[in-house]
């Protein structure tokens, strides 16, 4: 099998695999090292993972991931250490009397511009270490409140004590604290059962494929290029600007904010550029020159 054409690949993440799990899948089925993966998804969640190929791994630190959706499901009257269904049950409370205006009022006042206390078992590091670890060494730990924005968090469907759920919401919120925290509001504790992101950015379900398909066809990485102009804001070059930035050398500014990427007359990504004053410095270039 030739090397694969570098660029993305969009994966519906099964549940019980890891992000790096999938990542060495994807090594394997496009026999190349040179995989990686943007944002992490717990292993009981599936849905949309971004994954770069080749090239395309270099675009994964500057995606714009940082809005997102997902469709969950909440058990209301069961808190767990962790949040959601892997965790030990830490209290149990009857919810039955928990009304559909209460859930209601619940979610509302967990929509919008909210300090959110992350999960204890969340990746994020205290004192160099992920607080999942120190957790599982049995420590306690408690993270301070940060700010999110959760622009969606509506009721799908109400199954007894069981809610299904949508949310739209910004980079660095968690689903599962989301559960959590209307649980404890509601008076009976929550956890979360099921999670599955539909959208990261710009990347659907619809542009999503499961391993099992990429095992069968792994024709299935966008294009550099295509991926390029799928994930950025695009500015078209002449063949002298296109030139200069595979050079390294920048351009004049458009004023375009945030990172953009150029293409040269004949449809080539040649850099991701982000304005600084006067000039359009390169990012990374994607086609330099020959040397």
């Amino acid at each position: 099998m030739d090397a694969p054409a570098p660029g993305l690949v969009i994966v519906d993440k099964p549940a019980g695999l890891t992000s790096h799990d999938v990542v060495a899948r994807l090594r394997r089925i496009l026999r190349t090292r040179k995989v990686g993966h943007a944002g992490t998804l717990d292993p009981m969640a599936t849905g949309v993972l971004v994954c770069g190929v080749g090239r395309g791994t270099k675009l994964l630190g500057h995606l714009s991931l940082d809005t997102k959706a997902y469709t969950a499901t909440i058990r209301l009257g069961v808190t767990t250490h962790t949040d959601d269904a892997e965790g030990d049950v830490l209290a149990t409370a009857d919810a039955s009397g928990v009304t559909d205006a209460a859930v209601a009022a619940g979610m509302a006042a967990l929509t919008g511009a909210i300090e959110q206390v992350p999960s204890s078992v969340s990746a994020i590091k205290v004192n160099g270490q992920r607080a999942y670890a120190r957790v599982r060494a049995g420590e306690e730990v408690v993270l301070a409140a940060r700010p999110v924005t959760v622009s969606e968090f509506t009721l799908l469907a109400r199954r007894g004590a069981d809610l299904d759920v949508a949310v739209e919401c910004s980079s660095g919120t968690y689903v599962r604290a989301l559960a959590r925290d209307l649980g404890a509001d509601l008076g009976v504790g929550g956890h979360l059962t099921a999670l599955r992101r539909t959208r990261v950015g710009p990347f659907t379900l619809d542009q999503a494929g499961a391993l099992e398909t990429l095992e069968e066809d792994a024709s299935a990485v966008v294009p550099l290029d295509a991926a390029v102009a799928l994930a950025f804001p695009r500015r078209d070059l002449d063949a002298d600007e296109a030139a200069d930035i595979s050079h390294g050398r920048p351009l004049p500014a458009t004023g375009e904010p945030g990172t953009y990427g150029v293409f040269a007359p004949d449809g080539r990504a040649v850099a991701l550029v982000t304005d600084r004053g006067p000039q359009a410095r390169p990012l990374v270039v994607l086609a330099p020159a020959a040397t």
